[in-house]
């Protein structure tokens, strides 16, 4: 079946039949290290990656290969725990596969977390930050190609790739439970190498908060298809030539690990609200 649009009602109709559910209303990826969310909902039905046709399996540290089912406060809610990366050398229509599979399946709301590096004012490592906006400079774009209109329009209207409403209710959730909640720009770096400090320099100088390297394919791919997206970044390092040590995958697995219960005490409120 060559046909994207068919191939993702097929994989929704898998998910259904797995899960149990018909349909879901938010979608959640959980980026590098923040995984570990999964297991305050033990009782989520679990649905291994390789039995949805299309998913890739993830390849990063940090990172597995389930989705979960669960309802919060009457929202069905799809937890994608792991996603795969460009760097891996995916082409974007596999990258973005399954959020666009969520929003087949009934996700109008799109939330994306991940580990990024810090190199904005005011952003210190075990921030929480709201993204705003984003910088792609990587020459890359999901939308590249044939456009299906049963997916979206040919150019779609970016303003808003970060939706404010949800934005206001992530601030909402944040003062309910004592979260520090900032706000930023994300640079998505292609990787997988760490960026150079003259690269996170011309970043900043752009106006970007925060430098990762995924989260803008699949927003790009959630707003082609009319989705609210919430884009939630933990800044688990600062970058290169901000930070004066050495960047690894292994601080920001750390980092992510101890930051999980406060993330998890926020999450559980905000979904409840959306």
């Amino acid at each position: 079946m060559d046909d994207l649009y068919d191939r993702l009602v097929a994989t929704a109709h898998e998910l259904a039949e797995a899960t149990g559910r018909s349909g879901h209303d938010i979608v959640v990826v959980l980026g590098s290290g923040l995984g570990g969310y999964t297991a305050r909902h033990p009782s989520a039905a679990a649905v291994p990656y390789q039995r949805l046709s299309g998913f890739p399996i993830p390849r990063a540290a940090g990172h597995t290969a389930a989705a979960y089912s669960l309802e919060i406060g009457g929202n069905r809610i799809l937890l994608y725990a792991g996603r795969a990366h460009a760097y891996e050398g995916h082409p974007m229509d596999v990258i973005t596969y399954p959020v666009r599979t969520a929003v087949i399946a009934g996700c109008r709301t799109v939330v994306l977390t991940n580990a990024a590096g810090g190199c904005g004012d005011g952003i210190n490592a075990g921030d929480v930050v709201a993204i705003t906006d984003h910088i792609n400079m990587s020459g890359v774009s999901p939308l590249a190609g044939p456009n299906d209109d049963r997916l979206g329009p040919r150019f779609p209207d970016m303003t808003d790739v970060y939706t404010p409403a949800l934005r206001n209710q992530a601030h909402a959730a944040a003062a309910a439970t004592g979260l520090d909640l900032k706000e930023g720009v994300y640079f998505w770096w292609h990787g997988p190498m760490y960026e150079t400090p003259a690269e996170v320099e011309m970043a900043r100088r752009l106006g970007a908060s925060l430098v990762g390297m995924s989260t803008v394919p699949e927003a790009t791919a959630a707003r082609h298809m009319g989705a609210g997206v919430l884009g939630l970044s933990l800044c688990t390092n600062l970058a290169a030539g901000i930070a004066r040590h050495r960047l690894s995958s292994e601080e920001v697995t750390t980092t992510a690990a101890a930051a999980g219960e406060r993330l998890g005490r926020f999450l559980d409120v905000l979904l409840e609200r959306l």
